[in-house]
């Protein structure tokens, strides 16, 4: 994926931390917070995934990053980068990576050529990040990730899956939604986010299961008797996909119809245009298993784009979380303070974005390693600078 036509210098990069307000007494001020946050993305996409590893990289990289950065006093040391991530607020922290997002995505989108993305939103646990001692428990943190982009743009935090349904407003918020595809699985399957999707200009594909009990029994009740013939007295649409791979083979049959009147008066969800069923048929040394899944959406009828969402909603956790665990040990982590682990999770996430726009073709890992290793590789994936 090229970007160079969105190429950023030093001074853009060091813009987006102007508007930040820096935390720190102006007592022994050392190091200009701009410098600082710089070489924290830079130490986390070099492998870094605290303060401790970061300034001893930055330590072994000092000749170079004073060339390109503001460092009167040499290279700081790693508790300037934990006092800095402590006492800055993740949500204005986060806002100030929103223009480099903005560049990232309108170059995915040219390079694309996608137009209407899908924007998966669903939350991750960071498992080892509770502190039993300090009743802090495990950071939950719920993100939007463009699948077709591979760029995560927004993140909020919650204590616990259970608050995801006040967590999913405020990360959309930080999103523009014009025009996108929204997905989330049952957990945010609300009214009030659905108007919220709408009102921001986007659509909506939204997980049904017994959560919503009556609105779950209702559509799974119509396509039950449609099932009787086959769907050929509604105007329906099927679109069927079968694969064969990883020693299985799998069917896929998608099938979307207008939302009945009866459901649409009873239930009242805005936008509410279709409704959709997934069936996944699954046959692995010689066992079949099947899977049944039904969604509620503001799409017209277009049963490959509802195809496209319902698959795409899967590659937050395929693409985004799994490399977050197995490359950036995400899960393993034992940063406990509050703030500096939720600022962490969002270095993750930004630089794996930063990551997977470099046009190189090698795994996420062996990109670290080079950034680590490379100077100019490092530059490359920063600036977008790459060929």
């Amino acid at each position: 994926m090229a970007i160079d036509k969105f190429e950023l210098d030093v001074d853009d990069l060091l813009e987006s931390f102007e508007e930040l307000d820096d935390p720190r007494s102006d007592t022994n001020r050392k190091h200009p917070l701009s410098s600082v946050l710089m070489i924290a993305v830079m130490g986390v996409l070099a492998g870094n995934g605290g303060p401790t590893g970061i300034a001893i990289w930055a330590l072994e990289k000092a000749e170079w990053l004073m060339s390109i950065l503001d460092l009167p006093h040499g290279i700081p040391r790693k508790d300037v980068y934990r006092r800095v991530l402590i006492a800055l607020d993740p949500e204005p922290f986060q806002r100030c990576f929103h223009t480099w997002v903005e560049n990232l995505t309108q170059a995915a989108r040219q390079s694309t050529g996608v137009e209407r993305p899908i924007l998966s939103v669903d939350g991750k646990t960071v498992r080892r990040s509770h502190d039993r001692a300090k009743g802090l428990k495990a950071l939950h943190a719920v993100s939007v990730w463009a699948g077709d982009y591979g760029l995560t743009l927004a993140q909020t935090a919650c204590e616990e899956k259970s608050n995801e349904i006040t967590a999913i407003p405020e990360a959309l918020k930080l999103v523009n939604c014009e025009g996108a595809i929204i997905t989330i699985d049952a957990m945010g399957c609300q009214k009030e986010i659905a108007t919220q999707i709408i009102e921001q200009g986007g659509d909506y594909v939204l997980a049904l299961k017994p959560n919503h009990e009556k609105l779950h029994q209702a559509v799974k009740d119509y396509v039950d008797a449609q099932l009787d013939d086959d769907f050929q007295s509604v105007p329906a649409r099927k679109h069927i996909t079968e694969e064969t791979a990883h020693g299985r083979q799998e069917r896929r049959m998608y099938v979307q119809m207008p939302v009945p009147e009866e459901i649409r008066t009873q239930h009242e969800w805005t936008g509410l245009k279709t409704i959709g069923v997934a069936m996944l048929t699954t046959v692995k040394n010689g066992k079949t298993t099947s899977d049944v899944r039904y969604f509620i959406t503001s799409l017209g009828m277009g049963v490959k784009l509802l195809a496209r969402a319902v698959r795409g909603h899967w590659a937050i956790e395929n693409s985004c979380h799994r490399v977050l665990d197995m490359v950036f040990r995400e899960d393993e982590s034992r940063i406990r303070q509050q703030r500096i682990r939720e600022s962490f999770a969002w270095l993750n996430k930004f630089t794996l974005s930063l990551l997977k726009q470099h046009p190189d073709k090698q795994s996420i890992a062996m990109k670290r390693r080079r950034c680590s290793w490379n100077e100019e590789f490092l530059w490359e994936v920063i600036t977008g600078s790459a060929t």
